[in-house]
Order: C-alpha cells, then structure tokens, then sequence
C-alpha cells in the first residue's frame, strides 16, 4: 500500500515536472530564458519546451506600447522662474534582452532621464517660452530620450507635457493681465461697434439725402415735361385757331369771289356795260367791307372803279 502511494507521488511529480517544461508565449509577449544562470535565448509567441530544473524563465516582457505618467519635477527658467511639470512617456520594448540586462530598473531609469532632461531645456527658455512652446520641448526630450534608451532595448514614441504649474504669484499675475486683455478687448469691441453704428446712421442718412434729392430730380422732370406738353398743347390751340381762322377768311373771300363772279354774270346777262359792271363790283366791295372779317383784299384797278363812280355820280346829279 505504502508502496503505490510512493509511486503515485512520484508519477505526479513527474507530470509537474513535465508541465512546467511547457510554456505558452502570449500574443505581444516576449520571455527572456536562462540556462544555469546565464542568457539562453529569447522565446517569441508560441509553444516552448525547456529542460527541468537547467532552464529558467528570467523575466516575461510585454511588447505592447506602454504608458507612464511622472510626478511633477521642479524646474527653473532662464529668467529664474521656479515651476512645476509633470510629463508622460509612452514608450515600447524592442528588445527583450537589452530590456532585462540594459539597467536595473528601466521605468525609474527613464523618469530620471526625463526629469534632467527637461530640466535641460527649461533652463533654455524663459517663462512665456515655456507657456507657449510645448510642441518644441515635447520634440526636443523625445529625441534626448530616444538616444538615451537605446542600449536599455527602449524605444521612446512620445513625451508629452501634462501640466505646467507656476508659482502662485505668477499665476495672479498672469490672471491680472488676461483680466486686462479682455477688458482691452472688449473696449476695442466696443468702440468698434460704436464706430459702425455712427458709420451705418451716416450711410443711412447719406442715402436719404441721395433718394430725396433724386426724388426731387425726378419731381423736377416731371414738372418741366408737364409744363412742356402744356405749352405744346396751348401751341397747337393757338396754331388751330390761327388755322381756323384764315380757314374762316379763305371761305369768306372764296364766297366773296363767288359771288362778284355770280352777280358780273348776273349782270352781264341783263346786258350791262362796262360801266355798270365796275359800279355793281364796287358796291360788292363796299358790303364786305361792312361785314366781319378783319382783313380786305382791295382789287387791282380800285383807282378805275374810283373814277367810274365819280362819272355815274356827276351824271346822276345834272
């Protein structure tokens, strides 16, 4: 009985023995690996076998891109400016064995190497440079560091500034002046909108004056076109009582001639003589003459008609 207990335990060691032997490496992971003591080989993703009790597993390296965020380290600017600034590091193991022999402690290697470095640049730059050039310093210890944690199997992707942190004083001083910029600004505003206010009235006042002035231009047209067809139309009034009165007179002196021309043939047919003719034309001319028209066309051979009624007078009176 005591028997197969013992082998029992032994078979049951063995099988742990065994399954130690077995190691699966995770995905972006790497194991360092040791025999007696020194530096084996570096096992990659996979199934891996080693010797019991010669082979070791010395250290389990993640390969994945890492984050650390450092404590805030004191530093001073060029104008003797005491300040606070934390950063962050995000770096990547690309070598397991330079990672587990290169230094003894890497993440407390690389916050020292961080904090002399940005110490380093601060020094550089005065406090405005500070606030306002991050991007610069963050280029700047990404380099130094890079170079730096080469031999420890480290590869620094990026360092950023967290925080800065100035002293008290300078913290009130910088909220004074960005009180006083605002203020400023909006003075500026508001002397701007003054400003545009008294330009758009201006305007506003310029284009009435051009509208009533065009208003009254126009006014001004309309009144001399209708003072023009006024004056046309009295025009043509005039030119049509003009027109009918020399109609009127035209008709009066052809009716006169009608008539003279009716009575001398009148006259003619009752077999007067010359004399006659010339006293009855005569007499014609003395009843227009009575009549109203304003104008007398006096005949040509008026002196012969003269002198043949001063004979019918003289022979009418003896």
């Amino acid at each position: 009985m005591g028997g197969a207990i013992a082998a029992i335990i032994i078979l049951v060691l063995i099988i742990w023995i065994v399954l130690s032997c077995i190691k699966i490496v995770p995905q972006a992971h790497a194991y360092v690996v040791e025999r007696l003591g020194a530096y084996q080989s570096t096992w990659s993703v996979g199934l891996h076998f080693k010797l019991p009790f010669v082979d070791k597993v010395a250290r389990k390296v993640i390969l994945k891109e890492q984050v650390v965020d450092f404590a805030p380290q004191p530093v001073i600017t060029k104008d003797n400016v005491t300040m606070r600034i934390d950063t962050v590091v995000f770096y990547q193991i690309t070598d397991p064995k330079l990672y587990a022999y290169g230094v003894e402690n890497p993440i407390m290697a690389i916050e020292n190497l961080t904090a002399t470095t940005l110490r380093n640049i601060i020094g550089d730059l005065e406090l405005d440079q500070t606030l306002t050039s991050r991007e610069t310093i963050n280029t700047k210890m990404r380099a130094s560091l890079d170079v730096a944690t080469d031999p420890w199997g480290i590869k620094v992707n990026r360092v950023e500034l967290k925080n800065i942190i100035p002293p008290a004083e300078i913290q009130n001083a910088m909220e004074r002046q960005m009180k006083a910029e605002r203020e400023r600004r909006e003075a500026v505003t508001r002397a701007e909108g003054e400003k545009k206010a008294s330009v758009t009235v201006a305007e506003g006042k310029k284009e009435a004056a051009i509208l009533e002035a065009e208003a009254e231009k126009q006014s001004a047209i309309l009144r001399a076109e209708a003072e023009k067809e006024k004056s046309i139309k009295e025009a043509e009034g005039r030119a049509e009582a003009i027109r009918t009165i020399k109609q009127a007179e035209a008709e009066g002196i052809r009716l006169l001639k009608d008539a003279e021309a009716s009575g001398i043939r009148m006259v003619k047919e009752a077999g007067a003589d010359e004399a006659v003719i010339r006293l009855q034309s005569l007499e014609a001319f003395k009843a227009a003459a009575d009549g109203a028209a304003n104008k007398i066309i006096i005949p040509s051979d008026i002196q012969g008609m003269a002198a043949l009624a001063t004979s019918v007078k003289e022979v009418m009176t003896k």
